[in-house]
């Protein structure tokens, strides 16, 4: 084994959490170091839209959004009921502000306040924008040579290697492209600029959503002096009297310990790819080979197992132990399934999801993880036959799923079988394997009310949310349409996540916590290794990366005597 190397606090993962740790943590005086599993740094945040949900920061307040930690507060008493933990929620609440006004202010990352509404935005103190704090873009090449040792954004979510913001004037320039000369420009010079850029740096490098937020946050770190030792998976903690005292990880050259004078914080991902921890946590997943996610293939539960092992509780007490996320599977390069995220398409108006039955379940408009929890509820496991319908039209403007909406063509992906094609909702029905005599009475339904811009069943277009990702130019309701003009297609859906809520009990300083609620001295945990402080609920959009930040920050000022709660 090598010579011990030495720090101040060493960081067990570089997604935002450990970032957001490593960053205050030298801010405040310490040295430290970043051990990366990958042989690139970003984890989960660098495939993420990058948002950080936090109530009453200082951009809302700027833009005139009325709002306080006691508005919140409410809101999330409504929203997480019997599952509230009062304390990490108020210390999450008190040092979120805090903590994104220090990073602005220490640090490349650059927020603007997403308009976006909370997920339940009619519930008290429910806010109606934001609260989301979005990165703004970032030219990749001020990393230098260090932009190739960074994680690329999902590659089922970019287009020719282009990223996209998901705002709402990007996002309708892209379904205008052929109906309006200044969308066609705009497209046209994205993908031009896009190409320009692939060529001469193999990659993009006007990077946006996550992918921006962890450029912006690794260029500090290496200015300021972090080092970052990547395809360095931790394999034990060093712990002596009870205490951890650092790291052993496992290099090229073999065993390296490296020591930790103040703390290690464990920020390794979560476990959406590990099967034992799924099956046990997951109960939906009784194998633990069901459920898929679109997070790093290297998230398998590193940070629980270490924690573990020097005594650290582990919680699963959730009312869903993951944020859910619809998920399909292209065929991609090589015949390999991928893992889209439906985050766009199911808003849109023209299209619905029935079950196997045939028939609708759901208010398809809601957000992803209320319609993970719409699908559990059929109690028939992570596949429960569901399927993404919709007609010609709305396939042509919209797109469906890893179906690109018009002028790309879509006929390889009926080839590959993931998109089910019927000329009649007969044919389409006999495609999918329901019974046709259902689907199109669903869709009879459906179109009845649609063709009012009313929907009967599920109300779908009453909330703000709901109304936000729809089409807004599409009248009277953003997210309803009928499905008539034939063929019809539909895409096959099936339970995901895109992190996973159990892990690793902490208290309010992220400190993790033993079988008796007690801290283990040296030892703390952030990100998605850091059990969810929302109970299993989904309040709006950014509430990994919003605790994930704030928590690191707050292990950070423990870790160098200067604890903030």
């Amino acid at each position: 084994m090598a010579q011990d190397m030495e720090y101040d606090v060493v960081v067990v993962g570089s997604g935002g959490g450990g970032f957001a740790a490593a960053i205050t943590a030298r801010k405040l005086g310490l040295s430290v170091a970043i051990v990366e599993k990958d042989k690139v740094f970003g984890g989960t945040t660098a495939r993420s839209g990058g948002a950080l949900w936090i109530p009453d920061n200082h951009h809302s307040r700027a833009a005139g959004y009325e709002d306080s930690a006691e508005i919140a507060r409410a809101y999330l008493r409504e929203e997480i009921g019997n599952f509230y933990d009062s304390d990490r929620i108020d210390a999450y609440l008190q040092t979120g502000p805090q903590m994104a006004e220090f990073f602005e202010r220490e640090t490349e990352v650059k927020f603007f306040a997403y308009a976006m509404p909370d997920y339940h935005s009619d519930l008290k103190g429910g806010g109606q924008g934001g609260r989301p704090l979005v990165c703004l873009p970032y030219d990749g090449r001020k990393l230098g040579k260090n932009l190739r040792h960074m994680r690329p954004p999902l590659r089922e979510i970019t287009f020719a290697g282009m990223m996209f913001s998901g705002s709402q004037e990007e996002l309708k320039h892209f379904f205008n492209f052929t109906k309006s000369l200044t969308s066609f420009a705009y497209v046209t010079k994205m993908f031009a600029k896009n190409t320009w850029q692939i060529l001469r740096h193999g990659r993009t490098t006007q990077l946006k959503g996550g992918n921006a937020l962890i450029a912006r946050l690794a260029t500090t770190a290496y200015e300021i002096g972090i080092d970052i030792h990547l395809s360095s998976p931790a394999r034990e903690l060093i712990v002596e009297n009870g205490a951890v005292r650092g790291v052993v990880v496992e290099t090229s050259q073999g065993r390296q310990r490296i020591r930790a004078r103040k703390g290690v914080v464990l920020a390794a991902g979560g476990f959406p790819h590990d099967p034992e921890l799924r099956k046990r946590f997951l109960p939906f997943d009784p194998d633990g080979t069901q459920t898929r996610s679109p997070a790093p293939e290297g998230n398998t539960g590193d940070g629980l197992r270490l924690a573990e092992q020097a005594g650290g509780a582990l919680r699963g007490d959730h009312y869903l132990p993951m944020a859910g996320a619809v998920i399909s599977e292209p065929i991609l390069e090589g015949g390999r399934k991928g893992a889209f995220p439906h985050l766009v398409d199911r808003y849109k108006p023209g299209i619905i999801a029935v079950n196997r039955h045939g028939v609708r379940f759901c208010n398809e408009s809601d957000s992803y993880h209320d319609f993970i929890d719409s699908m559990l509820q059929l109690g028939e496991g992570p596949d429960p036959g569901v399927f993404m319908v919709c007609d010609h039209r709305a396939l042509r403007k919209y797109g469906l799923g890893f179906v690109k909406p018009f002028p790309v063509p879509y006929a390889a992906h009926i080839g590959t079988g993931y998109l089910k094609y019927g000329r009649t909702v007969g044919e389409l029905a006999a495609a999918i394997g329901v019974d046709a005599t259902a689907l199109d009475g669903a869709v009879a339904r459906y179109n009845e009310g649609a063709r009012r811009g009313e929907d009967s069943e599920f109300n779908r277009g009453s909330s703000a949310y709901n109304r936000f990702l729809g089409d807004i130019e599409h009248q009277p309701n953003p997210c309803v349409a009928p499905l008539e003009e034939g063929p019809f297609y539909a895409v096959r859906v099936r339970v995901g996540t895109i992190g996973t809520y159990a892990g690793i009990s902490t208290d309010r300083n992220a400190r993790v916590l033993d079988g008796n609620n007690q801290p283990i001295e040296g030892l703390y945990a952030a990100g998605n290794d850091n059990a969810s402080i929302f109970g299993g609920y989904y309040p709006g959009p950014g509430i990994t990366l919003g605790p994930a930040f704030t928590f690191g920050y707050l292990a950070a000022h423990h870790m160098a005597g200067k604890p903030l709660q």
